[in-house]
């Protein structure tokens, strides 16, 4: 029987693991932390946001700022719908939520991680673990493993490791070429006084925008202790993940919190003026924020919070609507999710067939997962992306 070796116990490697024909193929994981799935386990909280209902494969790919054309042709064959057939087939109901994020309905991930756990074992897959790769070889028609626990021989290699610098140095000495690596989500570290004491403050829909980029986004926004977060921030940090390396995370930012253009926002607070004169304006309620992000916003406007609405200068109004609709803030850095990192840069796509996720240089050798330079916004989609290339390496491999 034929030997597969796949590095990487994570999601790309198990799920090809869980798809591969028993019958022909022996097959092993490597994987070098004392755990497996460990990304699966702390994705979305603990719960696991295994995919995205989007079914259509053109508007999917919108959501992967590095992959977006070679993955067109991957989620033709497999896309969230099978991924959703796949773990309901195996009896775990998966439910999607509001925002088309989908997760199992029994809110843990531990739920999916059992299943793959499960579907290896019916397939006698050996995994080791604490199995650390040092070096890859290839004599003659097979590889060489080397590792921590002793060399592996392998007819075929799947290489499913992340982007560990360390696995894309053992990729790079057999030939193939990196493209470096840069973080993608990040959240963006700002001191300003606006921000202050605010940290939880958030907002359904605020409008991002680089001007020296000239790129914008939109989506919730939250304060953070460092300055903000949330998926108008990680959405912009993912698209524009080279071009702020680059600048090394110094840049200037405008954000519009109430996503209202400034000449609609100009005309509520004087229809509200006209009607509420006598109110102060400390407590009124004009948009869609909360009481103590108004304040704040009246505070670094020099705005007087006891004064009456009616009482509010053109000038006043004026610097209020600047800071609401119009702020510029100053990025001084970013925050990374530790757990969650993902990250811009690894293999050169170039040098993969996407029909079967085959390396173009080695053969009998597949890549899947985020070694590859693809990665996505947040929301299940780079799961999604590990789920379908592992989905069509093990098609490949059970034709064989």
């Amino acid at each position: 029987m034929k030997q597969i070796i796949i590095i990487g116990g994570g999601a790309a490697g198990f799920f090809c693991a869980s798809n591969l024909d028993k019958t022909k193929y022996n097959i092993t994981i490597l994987e070098q932390n004392s755990d497996v799935l460990q990304k699966v386990k702390i994705s979305g909280g603990g719960r696991c946001n295994v995919t995205h209902a989007c079914f259509d494969a053109k508007e999917l790919v919108q959501f992967y700022p590095r992959g977006n054309k070679e993955l067109l042709s991957v989620f033709t064959k497999f896309q969230p719908g099978d991924t959703m057939d796949w773990f309901d087939q195996r009896k775990v109901p998966l439910k999607i939520e509001n925002d088309n994020r989908v997760f199992p309905e029994s809110n843990s991930s531990q739920t999916i991680i059992n299943t793959l756990l499960n579907e290896i074992q019916q397939k006698n897959v050996e995994v080791k673990t604490k199995c650390s790769v040092k070096e890859i070889e290839k004599l003659d028609e097979r590889y060489i493993v080397t590792t921590s626990l002793g060399d592996f021989e392998a007819d075929f290699v799947i290489y499913t490791t992340g982007s560990s610098p360390k696995s894309l140095k053992i990729i790079e000495s057999l030939g193939h070429k990196i493209i470096d690596l840069v973080p993608s989500l990040f959240t963006f570290n700002i001191k300003n006084d606006l921000l202050k004491e605010l940290p939880g403050t958030s907002f359904e829909n605020a409008e991002i925008s680089i001007p020296k980029l000239k790129t914008e986004e939109s989506g919730p926004l939250l304060i953070t202790h460092w300055g903000l977060s949330g998926p108008a921030i990680l959405k912009i940090s993912a698209w524009e993940a080279l071009s702020l390396a680059k600048v090394k995370y110094n840049f200037e930012i405008e954000v519009n919190f109430i996503s209202k253009d400034i000449d609609d926002a100009e005309e509520l607070f004087q229809n509200f003026k006209q009607s509420n004169p006598k109110k102060t304006i400390g407590l009124a309620k004009i948009f869609d924020i909360t009481n103590r992000f108004w304040q704040k916003i009246l505070e670094v406007s020099k705005v007087d919070l006891n004064k009456q609405v009616a009482q509010i200068s053109g000038k006043e109004m004026q610097m209020i609507l600047e800071n609401l609709c119009k702020k510029k803030l100053q990025v001084t850095g970013k925050s990374t999710f530790k757990d969650e990192f993902v990250t811009a840069g690894g293999i050169d796509l170039k040098e993969i067939n996407f029909k079967n996720m085959s390396s173009k240089i080695l053969p009998n050798f597949y890549v899947a997962g985020e070694v590859l330079n693809i990665d996505a916004v947040t929301g299940g989609f780079n799961f999604q992306a590990c789920w379908s290339e592992a989905w069509l390496i093990a098609q490949d491999l059970n034709s064989k």
